[in-house]
């Protein structure tokens, strides 16, 4: 592709110094496509000030620079430039372009650029995916006894241990929280089985896995009746957050709800359904995110004589056990999208929420501080036949933390 450029980078943490490349993708309107040559700072910085430098640089740049030459990619590698480099980076979005294989781009909203990166460990793009502090966890669809950890930018990864409890789920919810100082995380999964032979009841269990431990525990195990799990849910400061569904029983004026687990107390059985917190309206899907630690709802507002059809979208925050609306998206972003389904992709992290339609690769940005909407960079995909579906998720791109 014309414009194509290139990076390198290496994973810290693992013995083969294999190279990983990515491709980026520039912006349309770019004013120019010719490289500005770099100059040589060998003989006038010292080593502590260009690291200095290079470290407020967008992470993108920072592993270019890593090619400019020898000094420069030996202080991008370093492992005290990839901690002192780790100050805040504006999310990513990485959307998957293939409904039976695990390709598509990464976007940059600092550089407004999509970047070509193949993703380890996962197979298809419908495997469940969560990420927090620059670590992605996947998990297989079909089974859900497979799961990886694993930084996408460096391409370090490890397989975990697999998870207890019963296989073949119906329902299945992944979360996993990183501890930004010390970097150890934990991983929860709410599972969800139908009880034989009854419609009405599930049998609804949470299990937390310590990476300090590197041990899974079973929490909770629970019959929950005239609600079910789902594939929503969030940890925030110690804290489960997941979504539940009606399944029809006593007329519930909400198809949807929140329940809460604390990890530190470790609720005693039977109790789970005294946190549930209604939903602050009809909605046709719910997207739960962890944005500084506070819990943010996407959702799609569903019409008041028909629910399951949407009329908008709404960005609600969790403040004690009452949801407050912060922002609704615009008529004329809504209708951007084209026909728009009641069900769509939305996850963040930071200051940024993405939200995108299954039906195309269109990616609109919602900045919370400036409350200001905003179309990414034309994705480099286009549709190639009507039923080809687009999915993704959010992450933060990393250097200096890894499995």
């Amino acid at each position: 592709m014309e414009g194509e450029t290139s990076w390198i980078s290496h994973c810290i943490d693992s013995s083969a110094t294999d190279t990983v490349e990515f491709d980026s993708f520039p912006e349309h309107n770019d004013e120019s496509s010719e490289e500005v040559a770099a100059v040589s700072l060998d003989l006038m910085l010292p080593d502590d000030l260009l690291e200095r430098i290079l470290s407020y640089l967008p992470i993108a740049s920072i592993l270019r620079a890593g090619s400019v030459c020898k000094r420069w990619h030996e202080t991008v590698s370093s492992k005290r430039f990839l901690w002192n480099s780790s100050h805040a980076q504006k999310p990513w979005y990485f959307m998957f372009t293939s409904s039976d294989e695990p390709v598509g781009y990464a976007y940059d909203p600092i550089l407004r650029k999509w970047y070509g990166i193949d993703l380890p460990c996962i197979e298809t793009s419908n495997w469940f995916i969560a990420s927090s502090c620059g670590l992605v966890c996947f998990m297989n669809n079909d089974s859900r006894n497979e799961l990886y950890i694993c930084n996408p930018i460096t391409k370090c990864f490890k397989r975990l241990e697999e998870p207890p409890g019963p296989k073949f789920l119906d329902y299945t919810a992944l979360a996993i929280s990183v501890n930004r100082a010390s970097h150890n995380y934990n991983i929860s999964i709410v599972k969800s089985k139908q009880v034989p032979g009854n419609f009405f009841q599930w049998d609804l269990s949470i299990h937390l896995y310590d990476s300090e431990t590197m041990k899974w525990v079973t929490n909770i195990t629970e019959i929950v009746t005239g609600w079910r799990g789902g594939d929503e849910s969030v940890i925030c400061d110690g804290v489960l957050y997941f979504l539940i569904y009606s399944t029809g029983v006593g007329g519930p004026d909400s198809r949807h709800g929140l329940v809460t687990y604390n990890f530190k107390r470790r609720s005693p059985n039977g109790l789970l359904m005294r946190s549930f917190i209604p939903v602050p309206c009809s909605l046709t899907c719910g997207r739960l995110m962890n944005l500084k630690e506070k819990v943010v709802m996407v959702g799609g507002i569903g019409k008041q004589d028909r629910q399951d059809i949407i009329k908008g979208i709404g960005i609600w925050v969790l403040k004690e056990r009452e949801w407050q609306e912060i922002a609704r998206m615009p008529h004329k972003f809504f209708q951007g999208f084209g026909e728009f389904d009641d069900v769509f992709a939305s996850s963040g992290t930071d200051d940024l929420i993405y939200i995108q339609s299954y039906g195309a690769p269109a990616l609109l940005v919602f900045d919370l501080i400036l409350k200001q909407w905003k179309w990414s960079q034309k994705c480099p995909v286009t549709k190639r036949f009507p039923l080809q579906l687009f999915t993704g998720f959010c992450f933060e791109p990393r250097l200096e933390i890894a499995p």
